[in-house]
């Protein structure tokens, strides 16, 4: 586990205040050895164990570590899935190995004749056992009856990794930003108070005044919670619609989200 590996790897270190985790980044807390991605969506993905990371990434040099309240600020996303096509993975309870595809989809390989096309003549070595808490990140698809099942991979060219990412993977698209600044909800245009998306975007809420805000929904069914000078939270809006909000400290300021059909790529 992380506990074990990580205690001897170098990290890159800042102080409080001093960097704000971007799009890309690997990221972990002072106290507790688990390290994440942090999402083009602005939430961090959690890397469940060492093997997993370790399909993403060679070492651990690029981490960055920071202050346990500011990797708070950052919400959970979910976990990390194993990358596309790089191991089979299979659980105690289940006979059965699977290869990863995309998105964290398994397909049952349905035979060794398949398996040694797929991954050679020691593809028993390329198998991970899999805790069965895990397996829950994954989704079932499609067995693999015959090596033409899978079809072209995206994750290999010429045999070695090609640039891909858990962004990509994921299908993350970027946030957009309400900023909260001067006593009023600045959206896409300046001091509008609207931001326009589509559907399974995020938005992310950020506190730049100097006085305590919230972004509370006009039906009170989300709400950001008490934004300190600083903080930011972030909200994914699945349902096309339009989503008013004002601040529960400041009921005179208010905003609205419109989410529009579609995903932007």
């Amino acid at each position: 586990m992380f506990g074990l590996i990580l205690a001897s790897m170098p990290f890159s270190t800042v102080r409080a205040g001093e960097i704000v985790a971007e799009p890309g980044d690997l990221i972990r807390g002072t106290s507790f050895s688990a390290v994440y991605y942090m999402g083009e969506d602005g939430f961090r993905y959690v890397f469940p164990n060492d093997k997993t990371y370790f399909t993403w990434y060679e070492n651990f040099d690029t981490v960055i570590m920071l202050s346990d309240a500011d990797l708070a600020k950052v919400q959970m996303g979910g976990n990390v899935t194993y990358r596309p096509w790089s191991k089979m993975i299979k659980i105690n309870s289940d006979p059965k190995t699977y290869q990863v595809s995309t998105g964290g989809e398994l397909r049952w390989i349905t035979s060794e004749e398949v398996a040694i096309e797929l991954y050679g003549a020691n593809w028993n070595t390329k198998i991970d056992d899999v805790p069965d808490g895990f397996f829950g990140n994954y989704t079932i698809g499609a067995p693999i009856e015959r090596s033409e099942d899978v079809g072209e991979s995206i994750c290999f060219d010429e045999g070695e990794p090609c640039t891909y990412t858990i962004t990509d993977d994921k299908e993350l698209t970027a946030y957009a930003t309400m900023t909260i600044d001067d006593m009023e909800y600045n959206g896409a245009m300046e001091s509008d108070g609207v931001v326009e998306i589509y559907a399974g975007q995020t938005v992310l809420f950020r506190n730049s005044d100097d006085v305590k805000h919230t972004a509370t929904a006009t039906d009170e069914s989300w709400g950001t919670g008490t934004l300190n000078s600083g903080d930011t939270f972030v909200k994914r809006f699945d349902e096309v619609g339009t989503y008013y909000f004002y601040c529960s400290y400041h009921p005179e300021m208010s905003g609205y989200i419109v989410v529009n059909e579609g995903l932007t790529m």
